[in-house]
C-alpha cells in the first residue's frame, strides 16, 4: 500500500492533478476521477490500475467530444484521432460505444447529413458523394441508403448556375469546355453534364444575340 502525499492541480491543464505517492508522483488524474481522493488515503496496486483505467477512459471521452465539438465525425473518423492521442484500442472501441449510445456517434445519421450539406451548399454528384463518405470509413451499404433519392441532373444545375456566371462573355466552344470539366470535378457523368451545359448556356443568353444551341450542336 502506498499513501497520499499531495494531489496538485496541473499548471497546464486544472482539468487534471498530479497524484503523489511516498512523497513521489506517481501519476496524473482527471479532476472528476481524482475528486474522491485525498491525502493521507493509502491505495493497493489494484486500486491505482482501476484509477489510470478510469482517467483513460475519461481523457478518451473529453478528446471525443472536443474532436466532435468543431463538427460532426464519422466513428472511422473519431477511431483515427484517439488513436494518434495514444489512446488504447480497447478504450476507444468503448468510448466510441458510449458515444454510440449518447447519440453522438452515428454513421447513417453522419453520412446523411453530409449528403444533404454538399447538396446545398456544394452540390456533388453520386460518384463524389460516395468517394467522400468512404474516405471518411462509411460503409457501402450506408452510403447507399444515404444517397437515396439523390437527383443527380438536379444537382449538377444547381451546381453550374454559379459557375455559369463566371463563364460570361465566353465563346460556346470554350464555355462547354470549362463548364463540363468543372461538373466532372464535382463527379457528374457525361449523360448528365451533356443536357445541362447546353441548357445553362440557352439559359444565359436567352434573351441576347448569340444563337441559342441545338441538340446536334451539342454532340
Amino acid at each position: 500500500m502506498k499513501k497520499i502525499t499531495a494531489i496538485q492541480v496541473q499548471k497546464n491543464n486544472p482539468n487534471r492533478v498530479n497524484v503523489y505517492l511516498d512523497g513521489e508522483f506517481a501519476f496524473g488524474l482527471a479532476r472528476i476521477v481524482a475528486a474522491w481522493l485525498q491525502v493521507g488515503q493509502m491505495l493497493g496496486e489494484e486500486k491505482i490500475a482501476e484509477l489510470q483505467a478510469e482517467d483513460s477512459r475519461e481523457r478518451a471521452m473529453q478528446q471525443a467530444l472536443l474532436f466532435l465539438s468543431y463538427r460532426a465525425r464519422s466513428e472511422n473518423e473519431i477511431r483515427k484521432n484517439l488513436s494518434k492521442h495514444e489512446i488504447p484500442d480497447a478504450v476507444i472501441e468503448e468510448t466510441l460505444e458510449r458515444l454510440r449510445r449518447e447519440g453522438f456517434a452515428d454513421d447513417k445519421k453522419f453520412a446523411s447529413a453530409w449528403v444533404e450539406n454538399r447538396s446545398t451548399f456544394r452540390p456533388r454528384g453520386r460518384r463524389a458523394l460516395a468517394l467522400e463518405l468512404r474516405q471518411k470509413g462509411i460503409d457501402d451499404h450506408t452510403i447507399e441508403s444515404a444517397l437515396e433519392g439523390i437527383d443527380d441532373e438536379a444537382l449538377a444545375y444547381e451546381a453550374g448556375q454559379k459557375k455559369a456566371r463566371k463563364l460570361r462573355g465566353q465563346e460556346w466552344t470554350e464555355f462547354r469546355k470549362k463548364m463540363s470539366e468543372f461538373l466532372a470535378r464535382r463527379g457528374f457523368s457525361y449523360s448528365d453534364i451533356a443536357p445541362i451545359v447546353k441548357r445553362l448556356w440557352n439559359e444565359a443568353h436567352a434573351e441576347g444575340e448569340e444563337q441559342i444551341i441545338d441538340d446536334e450542336e451539342i454532340a
